[in-house]
């Protein structure tokens, strides 16, 4: 991935939205040169501005990530749990958000991932890239805002491809 996104960056300017940890973006894109110290938590875990909990727990194994994934999609566990939260939350002014494999986000509505646009205002045109851009998912806003090209991805591979053919063919 790494090495990808050094050629794309020959003919884009390209950044990454996320509300993971270092760690975990790294492992996404490729270990760079810089050492991180790990941070493991239990089942909720607090981030800068946002709530991030795990039904199965942060500490799974990426075998239990996989499994678990499956298991939501037949038996909706995060998309019930968030469901039940909105309804008793909904005067705190809060937006719940699922993401990654295994959790969902908690924080104030408007600190999703189009609060970085504010800083892009330089730019004509931006491209989105995500997995879970349906409503409730938490790529859904940026995917749908007017000041973003949204595209759906079902994996790193198919974003690949996806930028390939959009920045990198050559007629």
């Amino acid at each position: 991935m790494l090495e990808f996104m050094k050629e794309l960056r020959k003919v884009a300017s390209v950044g990454v939205v996320g509300g993971s940890d270092l760690s975990k973006i790294s492992e996404q894109l490729g270990k760079s040169e810089l050492e991180v110290i790990s941070w493991r938590g239990e089942a909720e875990e607090f981030r800068s501005g946002m709530l991030n909990v795990s039904p199965i727990g942060r500490n799974c194994s990426q075998e239990e990530r996989d499994e678990f994934e499956k298991y939501d999609k037949v038996h909706n566990i995060r998309p019930k749990m968030v469901s039940v939260l909105r309804e008793k939350f909904a005067h705190l002014n809060l937006t719940f958000s699922i993401g990654g494999q295994i959790s969902f986000d908690v924080f104030p509505k408007g600190w999703d991932k189009t609060y970085c646009l504010r800083y892009l205002e330089d730019f004509p045109e931006i491209h989105f890239f995500g997995d879970k851009t349906y409503k409730g998912g938490n790529d859904h806003e940026i995917y749908e805002s007017e000041r973003t090209v949204g595209h759906t991805v079902t994996s790193p591979d198919d974003t690949v491809r996806q930028c390939k053919a959009l920045f990198l063919s050559h007629p």
